[in-house]
């Protein structure tokens, strides 16, 4: 199976009256600072906080009664875990979440505040789709994975479905777009969807330094790992490689990967709070970061950049405004 156009448009109407059409925004003084006309979307105004939760209701919508009496299982570091909370107790699901125990407060409290019961693991010694499995096994649920599902994907390419009519709506010609790539299904799903709307629109994706396994599963041809490095900042986008349904329309799509270092990432924050008065987790700025650094020429040109999430905790949030992180 593949995700075409008509399974995004069919999810735009599934997820209708549930999720939010975030606004496609401009600044004049980031348009300066680029030298480029930069169009962003603000998924951060998104349910959750963060473009997961329209995947996660368009996949759970699709269930069966006996699924939906079983219940859910999802594993993730946080935005998946409370699309997944959210769209259970709107579909009157039971829902677990397995979560690393490192993962941000503010994602963990937000995740029981949806209803889910919550399964923590240790990134270093555990499997969380072995978890997520067992538990399936043990309670007849299914498994909603982050991004590897073709309702997942679908539901995440509304964001490119609402970005063409959007930016048609100010006249605008799209060049660029740009957004975030952690296992891909946001940009899989959005590069479905742009490329039928705007063939001649270039998409790239955007990683962490040291975890830029889809820009080396590209280079190599084949799914591949990167070695191992430090933790990033941007914990939403440490998957480990690209997903199995996922990297093909990557693949096929994307014209290339950029990379961004922490303090990229951290400057891009910033410039999101005090400029754009918008409060931005990390991954959720890699696209805002690559621009701010210079990594893609905007002379005369107009980019779409997806601003993917904003629930960051406070301690850290806090670090990165004063500089200190």
């Amino acid at each position: 199976m593949t995700v075409t156009l008509a399974d995004i448009e069919a999810a735009a109407r599934r997820i209708a009256g549930h999720a939010v059409v975030t606004p496609l925004i401009e600044s004049p003084a980031l348009n300066d600072r680029v030298g480029g006309r930069v169009l962003i979307k603000a998924e951060t105004l998104q349910r959750v906080g963060a473009f997961k939760f329209r995947g996660a209701y368009n996949r759970l919508a699709q269930t069966t009664g006996a699924e939906r009496a079983a219940g859910v299982v999802a594993f993730s570091s946080g935005n998946h875990a409370q699309g997944v909370a959210l769209a259970a107790r709107l579909l009157e699901f039971v829902a677990l979440i397995v979560m690393p125990a490192d993962a941000p407060g503010v994602k963990i409290a937000a995740t029981r505040a949806h209803g889910a019961e919550i399964r923590f693991y240790d990134r270093a010694t555990e499997s969380r789709e072995a978890i997520a499995a067992a538990i399936a096994a043990e309670r007849g649920a299914i498994v909603v994975p982050a991004y590897d599902d073709e309702r997942i994907i679908a539901g995440q390419g509304t964001v490119g479905l609402e970005i063409a009519d959007q930016a048609a709506a100010l006249g605008a010609a799209v060049d660029l777009v740009v957004g975030p790539v952690g296992g891909g299904g946001l940009m899989a799903g959005v590069a479905v969807a742009i490329r039928a709307r705007s063939p001649a629109t270039a998409i790239f994706g955007v990683e962490p330094e040291g975890h830029d396994d889809t820009r080396l599963s590209l280079a190599a041809g084949e799914r591949r790992s990167a070695p191992a490095a430090p933790r990033s900042l941007c914990d939403a986008l440490e998957a480990p490689m690209p997903g199995a349904l996922t990297f093909p329309l990557l693949q096929d799509s994307l014209a290339g990967v950029l990379t961004v270092s922490d303090a990229e990432v951290a400057a891009a924050m910033r410039h999101a709070f005090f400029t754009l008065k918008l409060v931005v987790e990390p991954g959720g700025a890699v696209a805002l970061a690559a621009l701010l650094a210079g990594k893609l020429d905007l002379a005369g040109r107009t980019a779409a950049i997806i601003l993917s999430g904003g629930n960051v905790d406070l301690e850290l949030f806090a670090r990165v405004l004063t500089g200190a992180a």
